[in-house]
């Protein structure tokens, strides 16, 4: 338990669990339309239902991810690199995470975003079905974040807790700050660019301290605050 007491390990863990906090909207969203079929008083179960599967279905795909990359053993060479199992994990998540950020920026900031869910029956039942299969798609870039940004799986599984935790308790006015402040979800899409970069350069054997990552989040959330502030005080 030696390593609750690294600093690097704090700093690793709030930053995920942030990130983990943003990429969630989707998930908020994605819920929050289907659970909107239902009547008034199964919404709220329903909500709390589809975090709980969001929780266990990134953990169950944490832990997937990682025994698979503990195949270390080489398979093949790339360009004088003896590429193994994890590299190929490695280097496939890094360019998952490119090319889903190149084209979440690109329909936020050219495209129209439409965010519908259609179904046949509105149970709850059905619901939280229709919640358990899709959110395996929502919940894959997470994971890899995580990857990218964590050592240790302790870490990640406690930060994938706390940032689900912390949607069921504020899921509504998150997604309203989200959807007012849209710059926030091109950040993190932006973060997802430079850690996918970092994955793909690790299944290289190119690494990149992580240190150099937190430090240019860091900044970029402290600008955007200072952005978000300067707006807000031109429009009193």
């Amino acid at each position: 338990m030696s390593w609750l007491f690294e600093p690097g390990i704090w700093i690793a863990l709030i930053t995920l669990t942030l990130l983990e906090i943003v990429l969630g909207v989707d998930n908020i969203i994605f819920i929050a339309i289907l659970a909107g079929k239902l009547p008034a008083n199964q919404q709220g179960k329903a909500r709390i239902a589809g975090l709980g599967l969001a929780m266990i279905t990134r953990i169950a795909l944490l832990f997937s991810l990682t025994l698979i990359m503990r195949l270390t053993k080489p398979l093949f060479t790339v360009i004088n690199n003896e590429i193994s199992g994890r590299d190929i994990i490695l280097i496939a998540g890094g360019l998952f995470l490119l090319g889903k950020s190149t084209f979440e920026i690109h329909d936020k900031l050219e495209g129209e975003e439409h965010n519908s869910a259609t179904a046949r029956k509105t149970t709850f039942l059905s619901v939280v079905i229709q919640i358990m299969f899709l959110d395996i798609i929502f919940s894959l870039d997470s994971v890899i974040t995580a990857i990218g940004l964590a050592n240790r799986i302790e870490i990640m599984i406690i930060a994938i807790v706390l940032a689900v935790i912390f949607m069921m308790i504020f899921a509504a006015p998150l997604s309203s700050f989200v959807d007012n402040h849209p710059t926030i979800k091109i950040l993190a899409l932006s973060f997802l660019l430079l850690i996918g970069m970092a994955l793909v350069g690790e299944g290289f054997d190119m690494h990149i301290p992580k240190g150099y990552i937190y430090f240019a989040m860091g900044f970029s959330v402290f600008v955007e605050m200072l952005n978000l502030k300067v707006h807000k005080k031109h429009q009193i």
